[in-house]
């Protein structure tokens, strides 16, 4: 089942079904996180109204990892199972995880300012989270300079593979050095130490922002299909040959 989604004409059959289907849920899910959020979830005590921003804050900054651990995960699969659509679905990612990150970063800074007083601070999290917007960035930039699309690849999924371990370095920076940022409230063993009045809009915008990227991985995985169909047509086109003047109306 696997391998079958390596066809390009399979998987863009399937991706065809898909999209509609994910941006028809994220819209719903947005809309519903937002206006839950924004209008009926409660105030925090400290924070007060200031809190609604983890609506947008705290699911951007988990699919900016959740884009980036995908990425690496296509560029393994690509080094290992030489996976004909990994490196597509991994290079489509890249600027929504970016827009992600930007997302989590700006937000944070928002939020930041009259919790912390600060916009911004060299905080562990903040720094790494800084360093993955860079790493997006390179990630992007090798696809973009190198003009070999073959030696592309194969650098993309280094600088992804290497990358991957700012990863844990995030998830892990409140526990292992300190941090302004608050420990784990969700994924905790002994359950979420938020109220459901504020955990319903929070996944609601998560499933939101999960949906919005799979339909933007997607799109660029079928656009990218596109362009290849696109220059191999063009390759197999027959020259026209060059028309050669009429002798006839020459001499007259």
């Amino acid at each position: 089942m696997f391998s079958q989604f390596s066809n390009p004409a399979k998987f863009d059959a399937l991706a065809q079904r898909l999209s509609p289907i994910m941006f028809g849920v994220f819209a719903l899910t947005a809309f519903i996180g937002l206006v839950m959020g924004l209008f009926f979830s409660p105030a925090e005590k400290y924070q007060l109204d200031s809190v609604r921003i983890m609506y947008v804050h705290v699911p951007a900054a988990w699919m900016a990892l959740g884009a980036y651990t995908f990425i690496a995960a296509m560029s393994l699969v690509a080094f290992v199972w030489r996976h004909s659509l990994a490196d597509l679905a991994a290079r489509s990612a890249a600027v929504p995880g970016a827009a992600f990150t930007a997302l989590a970063l700006f937000t944070g800074a928002v939020w930041g300012k009259p919790t912390w007083g600060a916009w911004w601070v060299w905080d562990a999290r903040l720094t790494s989270m800084l360093i993955l917007l860079f790493i997006y960035f390179g990630y992007m930039a090798v696809w973009q300079s190198v003009q070999e699309p073959a030696r592309a690849a194969r650098f993309a999924r280094l600088l992804a593979l290497v990358g991957f371990i700012n990863i844990p370095i995030i998830k892990f920076s409140v526990d292992w050095w300190n941090s302004l940022h608050q420990p784990a409230s969700i994924l905790r063993p002994d359950g979420p130490s938020i109220h459901v009045s504020m955990l319903i809009p929070l996944f609601s915008m998560l499933i939101a922002y999960t949906a919005l990227f799979g339909w933007l991985v997607l799109t660029g995985v079928r656009a990218d299909i596109a362009e290849q169909k696109r220059i191999v047509g063009q390759r197999r086109a027959p020259s026209r040959p060059i028309a050669s003047p009429d002798v006839g109306e020459g001499a007259a």
